[in-house]
């Protein structure tokens, strides 16, 4: 059994949350870490929570490549954190623009703005004793894990990571986790970033609803990806899927604090 570090169950395709679960478990992920973006999508998470206790744990976040959301959103996140951190596993998913500077005129604004919304965000996570769950892409990477070190950050993921190998090295180094989604079944990077990095600092995620290509084109995204991707760990790392699935599901546990027998 495995869990899924990152899913947005709020997104309509997870609208019936019992079929959700129900395939997830056919497919033997037991658990989801469901990420919210804004506060709406923070709510519904909840929700999605609440209605499945012993599956679904929230984390709530702040979507950093969202440009709808204004310092107001800001200010309603951190109530919403303050309001409900005693069932929260994380705070995510929160970060860095990245993709959305391409081609932008203000990008250096952007990411200016992007970067004292991230320190006020991981300043409420060192004030609740929550790990972080950052989008922090490419460049984004280092002025991310600086921020998680200027406040003594000591549980953090940075999902669906993509960074060059000595940036990469520093963030396990800092004792932080790396996660990988089904692009690692057919995307070169992914694998060899599998390759480089110990088991005991990776988790595996579906960041559903994100479609995939490879052998997943025209499927539907879902938390029960997260077995073949434990699956393919595996190979890479010529282990037994079992022994692989229960270090990553342990990693897990260990970082979200969750339940683990």
């Amino acid at each position: 059994m495995i869990v899924d570090s990152h899913a947005h169950l709020h997104d309509p395709a997870f609208t019936d949350l019992r079929a959700t679960v129900e395939t997830s478990r056919a497919a033997a992920v037991f658990g989801v870490i469901a990420v919210g973006c804004d506060p709406d999508t923070n709510l519904r998470t909840l929700a999605a929570a609440a209605a499945a206790p012993k599956t679904v744990w929230p984390a709530i976040g702040f979507h950093p490549e969202w440009d709808q959301l204004t310092d107001e959103d800001l200010d309603q996140v951190e109530a919403q954190v303050a309001e409900h951190y005693g069932s929260l596993v994380a705070l995510g998913e929160v970060g860095l623009p990245w993709y959305s500077l391409e081609n932008a005129d203000d990008a250096a604004e952007r990411m200016l703005r992007g970067r004292a919304r991230l320190e006020r965000l991981v300043g409420v996570a060192a004030r609740w004793d929550l790990p972080v769950i950052l989008h922090a892409p490419h460049g984004a990477a280092v002025p991310a894990l600086e921020a998680l070190r200027r406040h003594a950050i000591e549980r953090a993921v940075f999902h669906w990571h993509k960074a060059p190998d000595d940036v990469t090295r520093a963030i396990i180094d800092a004792g932080y986790f790396v996660s990988v989604t089904p692009d690692v079944v057919y995307r070169e990077r992914d694998r060899a970033l599998v390759e480089n990095v110990p088991l005991s600092s990776l988790l595996v995620e579906s960041d559903a609803p994100w479609p995939y290509r490879g052998e997943f084109e025209g499927l539907p995204s879902g938390p029960w990806l997260v077995g073949r991707v434990a699956e393919e760990v595996a190979k890479l790392k010529q282990l037994p899927v079992d022994d692989v699935m229960c270090e990553l599901t342990a990693n897990a546990c260990r970082l979200f604090d969750l339940p683990w027998k």
